[in-house]
């Protein structure tokens, strides 16, 4: 009768072990997709973020492009800088 108790509980014992285990590894596997779902988020953000400052980039370009451009219209040359010429006095 007492071996058969012992048993018993040893049984009962071993299930709860079992039991536990699998919440363990449900708990697991639950934080590694959270986990992963949160580096895929944030990789999302980092691409939004270089796509934004690669069209700010593109607008500052163009807008440099334009404006050389217009002051080449005003200027009516091709430099935009005027050149400017100093001459060093030799004795």
């Amino acid at each position: 009768m007492l071996q058969e108790q012992a048993q018993r509980e040893k049984e009962q014992l071993e299930r709860m072990l079992e039991e536990n285990q699998l919440k363990i590894e449900e708990a697991q596997r639950r934080a590694a997709e959270e986990q992963s779902k949160n580096e895929e988020k944030r990789y999302r953000e980092l691409e939004a973020l270089q796509r934004q400052k690669e069209e700010i980039q593109r607008r500052r370009k163009l807008e440099d492009e334009q404006g050389r451009a217009e002051q080449m219209k005003v200027l009516g040359k091709k430099n935009t800088r005027p050149k400017l010429s100093f001459a060093l006095g030799s004795k």
